[in-house]
């Protein structure tokens, strides 16, 4: 997984040439910790077709705010640089792979 704060998000992000599974998140949130080795095991699986970055909503306000990220776990999909799901709230591994299907 790669990170990204509020200088390096657009080109990181918005730039990249595959879907990105954007995780904001927050190292105080037991929901983000749980979701980490999930994030990780996809980001794994699925190397080359999706790029999963991590957002720490702490060291990267105006990146959360710019997104409207209000609870965590928050994951956005990205891609070709528009904004194309948002999903709130930590969920299964076999729940977020279905939910990225359609983006990949």
């Amino acid at each position: 997984m790669r990170h990204a704060d509020d200088e390096t998000f657009a080109q990181i992000v918005l730039g990249s040439p595959v879907p990105v599974l954007v995780d904001f998140h927050a190292d105080w949130c037991p929901p983000c910790r749980l979701m980490r080795p999930i994030l990780g095991q996809i980001a794994a699986e699925l190397a080359g077709r999706l790029r999963v970055v991590e957002v720490d909503v702490d060291a990267s306000p105006k990146t959360a705010l710019a997104y409207g990220v209000l609870a965590m776990p928050t994951m956005v999909v990205v891609r070709d640089g528009t904004r194309m799901a948002t999903m709130v709230g930590a969920r299964s591994r076999r729940r977020l792979l279905e939910d990225l299907a359609a983006y990949l």
